[in-house]
């Protein structure tokens, strides 16, 4: 299951923004609803979290510029 970053702004779809911090490291366990990264966009900051229960797999490198939409990490 991909994890991808939010849609942030749907005036600007081509903006782009960053993980700020991942709260899981690649290869970690993880359960439905658990807090996986804080993503930012300008002054905009938002949690995502797991929609699934299994092992986490980062594709996406903290502070790096990432589109809206983009796969951040994959839940299998």
């Amino acid at each position: 299951m991909d994890v991808t970053f939010p849609q942030l702004s749907e005036a600007e779809p081509d903006k782009e923004g960053i993980v700020a911090t991942w709260f899981v490291a690649d290869g970690e366990t993880v359960a439905t609803g658990q807090l996986l990264a804080e993503v930012q966009m300008d002054k905009v900051s938002v949690e995502v979290y797991s929609p699934a229960d299994g092992v986490v797999h980062l594709a996406a490198a903290e502070q790096v510029p990432l589109r809206q939409g983009q796969v951040i990490a994959t839940i299998g």
